[in-house]
């Protein structure tokens, strides 16, 4: 375990499961004593805990599985100690971290959570979307949402966009008509959107990309196709 790590790092290292075995037992011999420690980890379960209704199980092979269970299982038993946490009974949900996985929603959760460049480190999500590809599930980019008026869109690959084309941002809550346009976006680049003259931003709202022509969709719903989707979930 790092000296220099800060208590905010380290509480969202040990809640994610980044830490071995030891490291986390320093950590939670370390919040029986230490205050702030103990709020941090307390923080990122809160935090966490929701994304879980994010996913669907993936049935993978019953044998593959079993073969990764007796392979890793027991240091993740090795490591557990009494008196679990609500993150540590997730930590045990075999299931959701199949899932996760599966969709290489994890991978995409770890960049947005633990220092992306250009992530929002001075207010506390209140919703996160994981924009993902139609046909591959792979996450491309990330949506923090720290008001339900304002988000930044935060990029996770670096993407080529054709010549005399251009990526598009969408939203539409359920009850909406249509779409409507967030505005453009530069690839690899971060977004800042205010939506003052939307309804407030809620729970499974829809976002898209959609590669559009150079100065974006001309009749002001999408045109082309789904680069990729993902909806809104409640974080706090």
């Amino acid at each position: 375990m790092k000296d220099d790590m800060d208590n905010n790092t380290l509480a969202g290292q040990y809640v994610l499961g980044l830490l071995d075995a030891d490291e986390r037992a320093q950590v939670e011999q370390r919040t029986g004593h230490d205050a702030d420690l103990r709020t941090q980890v307390d923080y990122w379960e809160q935090r966490m805990l929701p994304l879980t209704s994010m996913v669907e199980p993936e049935h993978l092979p019953p044998a593959l599985w079993s073969r990764i269970e007796r392979t890793l299982w027991p240091v993740a038993q090795a490591a557990a100690r009494p008196g679990p946490s609500r993150w540590a009974r997730l930590w045990d949900n075999l299931a959701f971290w199949r899932s996760l996985a599966a969709t290489g929603f994890a991978a995409a959760m770890l960049l947005a959570v633990l220092g992306l460049p250009g992530a929002p480190r001075e207010a506390t999500p209140r919703f996160m979307v994981v924009l993902v590809a139609p046909d591959d599930k792979a996450p491309g980019w990330v949506v923090q949402a720290s008001t339900t008026q304002s988000l930044k869109l935060i990029p996770l690959v670096s993407q080529d966009v054709p010549s005399a084309k251009s990526l598009q941002f969408w939203t539409k809550a359920d009850k909406w008509k249509g779409p409507v346009s967030l505005g453009l976006v530069k690839p690899g680049r971060p977004l800042d959107v205010t939506m003052a003259e939307l309804p407030p931003m809620e729970d499974n709202q829809l976002f898209e990309i959609t590669l559009e022509p150079e100065t974006g969709s001309p009749i002001g719903r999408p045109t082309g196709p789904v680069l990729y989707i993902g909806r809104a979930v409640k974080v706090m």
